[in-house]
């Protein structure tokens, strides 16, 4: 046999083909060459910016002792996690349960015959280290108990599928029902463990919470918290200040490897980068912070800069290393600022971005941060033009250029919401901040619609096979893994949030074209409201996964919940009534992490929060350049809300909804109950403004005036208490 990835669909896969061991897909044929030789299965999961990966593949993979030992007593099979999500979890999982810890490079031993994990581990050094037993030494051992101890083995592969099919089960029922209680004590829980000090929850490692905080910015939008607010600002502006955010070209690495986001994990992730984009985006719309607006806007430029493909679609990520070191792009010396911009400018900056002759990554060597903002604006944007130049002559990061259905349609939903904010953002209104240090893109925001439009043609138009959809391509050659539910659901989120955008009725069609599909290949039948990563119909694993905790990105089961909620206020009434069941359902489902781990459920609380808000839902009818209400609804909205604007009946949210007195005519709802409707930016805004700072309405006492004909407003009038109810 010989290595068989050189023809891969992943640069991940690539990256091996000239290893010397014999390294094959996954699949049936190595399974069945493997039962034919009577060897176990040697399975390395990775991804292409992963560190260690590139740490074990040096000292071993690309060993030819080593892969003689392997290639004599295994059939090896290399996967790219990012590329088949389903393998990594069902592995992931298995390797957790055996050594109590995961990562990457994963290392797994499984049975031929029914793929069954054994034994499993994550990096191996090439020899002894630290208590790690050598790569070989291991080899050699799985070798030997495979051919002396068969019986052991099958009875411990046994034990962990065991292990595996019951911890997959579904949830079990909350003893409390979603309301606005739980919210209130999810959000409180989640407060307690803040650090208040470094911003964001935990310790090092410490990831971007971008889940959780959009799920707090929404709870501060629907109750007026203030502590929640406090807590997402602390959280971005800890971030935006630290290593853990390039201070030169935008964008955010992985995640901290230490408390104080000093010292990152330098990959940068397109999933990481488009979520943090959204909450930067929303946050700056919901204050008018100019540093948010400032790190949203950078965040979108690195985007379309450094990660845009030259089909349209999103880069999965940056490397970690450069020539085999970990963010040797990124750090500098004193000296080296000095020789890029003088002696001068090279101390102020120096001090401005704590670079030390002692280093803060490695000995002399600094991550750049921005604990303070510059006394000279002109200054530092001159600087840092100058830094960005001398460091794009370095050795620069790989990029894995692979396009992921789910990840890009997160980048979708995140241009498209940061275009409404900036888009419609109006200085000296809204009491937007004036921003000296502001980046010299910021009028080019049109351009992140546009991007979100063509991202979108290349995944239905490539990802779109036969009515269903691939995980993946690489240049516009799409792979053979089918997608999973989280790739339903952040394109059909992407496909509704450009509906809102452009009112174009092709992008809500094919989003509910896949929300439906997923409801017939991922919904749980038998239990209401849960939902399976994969498709009923897609291959068999030791087990079918399922994982509805939201981790570094949202679980699918969050996603897709979100995804019919917005459905749901966007659809016709047929379709709307569906997808609202099966909403609630899910985020019932979800209510027991709420109530006992919220902070692993922040994109459920930020589903739930839409929910218990609404979620709102903003219909402006207007003539052809008369877009003015639309314009403000999009500012002052909150999160989860929906806002279509066009002429009458050019969508389903404006049927029937016709201009008053020739004149835009808003149509505000919540909870499907609607308010008298508006032709002025004075009572839109005040309608809008109650929004965000009024109690949750009681549902039935709106339903009975509705239904009483009672002429009310339905939210309490700006200014006043919002403890208070109104009826």
């Amino acid at each position: 046999m010989t290595n068989e990835l050189a023809d891969a669909t992943s640069p991940y896969l690539r990256q091996h083909a000239g290893n010397p061991v014999h390294w094959r897909q996954w699949g049936d044929a190595p399974f069945a060459e493997a039962r034919e030789r009577d060897v176990p299965v040697l399975l390395s999961i990775g991804y292409s910016s992963c560190h260690w990966c590139h740490v074990m593949a040096h000292e071993s993979f690309e060993d030819p002792a080593v892969a003689q030992v392997m290639n004599e007593n295994f059939v090896c099979i290399k996967v790219d996690r990012e590329e088949r999500p389903d393998l990594d979890a069902v592995y992931m999982n298995a390797t957790v349960a055996l050594t109590g810890q995961g990562g990457w490079p994963m290392t797994c031993f499984l049975t031929p015959d029914d793929a069954a994990p054994f034994y499993a581990g994550t990096y191996y050094p090439p020899a002894p280290r630290g208590g790690m037993p050598g790569f070989v030494q291991l080899l050699t051992a799985i070798s030997d108990t495979w051919a002396t101890r068969r019986d052991d083995v099958r009875t411990a592969a046994a034990s962990v599928v065991e292990h595996l099919q019951a911890a997959a089960q579904v949830l079990p029922d909350g003893t409390r029902p979603v309301d606005a209680a739980l919210l209130d004590d999810a959000v409180a829980a989640v407060l307690e463990d803040e650090d208040t000090v470094h911003g964001a929850f935990g310790g090092a490692p410490k990831f971007p919470p971008s889940a959780l905080m959009e799920g707090l910015l929404r709870h501060h939008e629907r109750t007026g918290a203030a502590q929640a607010l406090h807590a997402v600002r602390r959280a971005a502006d800890a971030m935006a200040r630290g290593g853990i955010h390039d201070q030169l070209a935008g964008g955010f690495a992985r995640y901290s490897v230490d408390p104080a986001w000093v010292v990152p994990h330098f990959e940068k992730m397109l999933y990481d980068n488009a979520l943090l984009l959204r909450v930067y985006a929303h946050l700056a719309r919901r204050t008018a912070s100019a540093a948010a607006g400032r790190v949203a806007v950078q965040c979108a430029e690195f985007l379309l800069r450094d990660l845009r493909t030259e089909n349209g679609g999103f880069a999965s990520a940056l490397d970690a290393d450069t020539d085999g070191v970990e963010g040797a792009t990124y750090v500098w010396t004193p000296d080296e600022l000095a020789a890029a911009v003088g002696d001068d400018d090279g101390a102020w900056a120096a001090k401005l971005l704590g670079v030390t002759e002692s280093g803060t990554f490695d000995a002399g060597a600094s991550v750049l941060q921005l604990r303070d903002d510059p006394d000279d604006a002109a200054r530092w944007a001159g600087v840092r033009e100058a830094l960005l130049r001398a460091r794009d002559g370095r050795p620069q990061p790989g990029r894995d250029d692979k396009v992921v259905t789910a990840w890009n349609g997160m980048a979708i939903l995140a241009l498209v919401e940061a275009w409404m904010w900036r888009a419609n953002e109006v200085p000296g209104i809204d009491g937007v901040e004036a921003d000296p240090v502001a980046s010299a893109g910021d009028s080019a925001e049109d351009a992140w619609l546009t991007a979100a439009e063509d991202c979108a043609r290349l995944l239905l138009g490539t990802h779109k096979v036969d009515g269903r959809l691939r995980r993946s391509s690489l240049g516009g050659r799409v792979g053979e893994a089918d997608a999973v539910l989280e790739d339903y659901a952040y394109l059909a989120s992407g496909l509704l949030a450009l509906h809102c955008a452009t009112g174009a009725q092709e992008w809500l069609t094919e989003a509910q074209d896949l929300i439906d599909t997923a409801v017939d290949l991922f919904v749980d039948s038998e239990s209401p409201g849960s939902w399976f990563d994969t498709a009923a119909d897609a291959e068999t694993l030791v087990h079918r996964p399922r994982d509805p905790v939201d981790g570094a990105t949202p679980s699918g089961a969050s996603a897709i919940t979100d995804a019919l909620l917005t459905a749901s206020a966007l659809a016709d009434a047929g379709s709307a009534a569906g997808y609202r069941t099966a909403a609630e359902a899910s985020i019932n489902r979800a209510g027991v992490l709420l109530e006992r781990a919220p902070r692993s459920a922040g994109n459920w609380l930020a589903v739930a929060e839409a929910a218990e808000h609404g979620p709102l839902q903003v219909a402006i009818a207007h003539a052809p350049g008369d877009g003015a209400l639309v314009r403000l609804a999009r500012r002052l909205a909150p999160g989860g809300a929906v806002v279509v604007g066009g002429p009458r009946d050019s969508t389903p949210l404006l049927a029937d909804r016709p201009l008053l007195r020739d004149q835009a005519t808003a149509y505000v709802c919540r909870h499907f109950v609607c308010d008298r409707p508006s032709t002025s930016e004075a009572e839109l805004r005040g309608l809008l403004e109650s929004s965000l700072r009024g109690p949750a309405l009681d549902r039935d006492a709106a339903a009975h005036r509705a239904d009483a004909g009672v002429d009310r407003m339905l939210f309490p009038p700006p200014g006043t208490d919002p403890g208070q109810t109104f009826i």
